[in-house]
């Protein structure tokens, strides 16, 4: 079992190794990596504005239906006669232009109903309807890696979310707020367990992670986070596949300034991820997915409410990019999907199925049907990726 209930004492050991966070498995650092590829999943929790993260401005109905909140194409990047990119997103738009990053717009997974809970269980476990599946695809995905001598993924964060659990042994390591402890207070806590059959694996873990970031720095800003999650993939012995959570997209007032600031935050961390992997960043594919979209107009309150497409990115140095890839729904009325939202034409689990498959050097239907077993046989969407 991939996260079971953590006992007061193991939780101690956790934060004696100044993690602040829950480290599961106990052989990570005896890991030997079977395949030199990488693949790093980011979930934006709160439903990310499409809209305004990939503008349609050739799209004749969306500055009507933005208003206020429409994003001028003279102050965004464009990325073609259709879309341009949201201007906080400049180290993406530098990624795009040398063909390194691409977006899927009109995307969402299965989920049609507008709850952020139902809607991120459907996205993480894969299934067509919320608490279908009880694991996640992540964890599935990293079951069909070759098998290694310990963990082939970790999630930067507090816990394991539940697109990484499953029955698949995982880590997770967050950056703690505390002070480093002293190596006195080390050794002696690692003589306390030194001889508890149950303790001594997961202290064994905490300092096994522990080695694994010393010398990042890690903090937990976004430029240290995208670090650090580099430093875990370049390791010889580290994962292969990694998750990142970040949270604050449901912007149903004051978006432009939110939504601005927390795109600059998720350039930031992109950014720091590439530059940290360095020539690893050629092995490795990111994706960014959020649970569903928002309304194609504004609302009252300078924001937008729940919706249902989105758009989806593809980064990485193997990626075909510098392109939006889009059967393009139209915003006109009569084109919105229940007379509110954009219309989603690609399915994310088909989506993550190409790009998962194509970016770790497995075959996409296989992963498709292994991911999404209740999808019914879809075709993965292919060729954004080097195989």
């Amino acid at each position: 079992m991939t996260h079971p209930i953590i006992g007061r004492r193991r939780f101690i050991a956790c934060a004696g190794a100044g993690l602040g966070a829950m480290l599961i498995s106990p052989q990570l650092v005896l890991a030997a990596a079977q395949t030199e590829r990488r693949f790093v999943f980011i979930i934006q929790r709160g439903a990310a504005d499409g809209l305004n993260i990939v503008v349609p401005y050739g799209d004749p109905a969306y500055a009507r239906l933005r208003g206020d909140l429409a994003i001028d194409p003279a102050s965004a990047t464009r990325l073609d006669g259709m879309f341009a990119l949201h201007p906080s997103l400049k180290q993406t738009a530098a990624m795009f232009a040398a063909k390194q990053a691409l977006f899927v717009h009109a995307a969402a997974s299965p989920y049609r109903d507008r709850s952020h809970f139902d809607g991120q269980n459907v996205l993480e476990t894969g299934g067509t309807q919320p608490y279908q599946t009880r694991d996640g695809w992540l964890n599935r995905l990293t079951g069909m890696l070759p098998p290694v001598h310990g963990d082939s993924a970790i999630a930067i964060a507090a816990t394991v979310p539940q697109a990484l659990r499953g029955g698949v042994e995982v880590s997770s390591y967050a950056p703690s707020a505390l002070p480093q402890p002293s190596d006195d207070l080390m050794m002696r806590v690692g003589q306390l367990y030194a001889n508890d059959a149950q303790f001594h694996p997961a202290w064994s873990a905490a300092l096994g992670a522990r080695d694994l970031a010393e010398g990042t720095g890690a903090r937990q800003d976004p430029a240290s986070l995208g670090h650090l999650t580099a430093s875990f993939l370049t390791k010889p012995a580290g994962p292969r596949i990694a998750m990142l959570e970040t949270s604050g997209w449901d912007t149903h007032s004051g978006q432009n300034n939110r939504l601005a600031g927390q795109l600059k935050a998720l350039d930031t961390l992109l950014a720091s991820l590439r530059d940290g992997l360095g020539p690893v960043w050629a092995q490795t594919t990111v994706l960014v997915a959020t649970e569903f979209g928002r309304t194609a107009a504004a609302n009252g309150t300078g924001g937008t409410d729940h919706g249902t497409g989105s758009v989806a990115w593809v980064l990485g140095g193997g990626v075909r990019g510098g392109r939006v890839v889009a059967d393009w729904p139209g915003l006109a009325n009569n084109q919105l999907y229940q007379n509110r939202d954009l219309r989603p034409t690609t399915g994310l689990d088909a989506l993550i199925a190409g790009v998962a498959g194509e970016a770790l050097s497995l075959d996409p239907d296989h992963v498709a049907r292994v991911l999404f077993p209740q999808a019914g046989g879809g075709r993965p969407v292919t060729g954004l990726v080097t195989a």
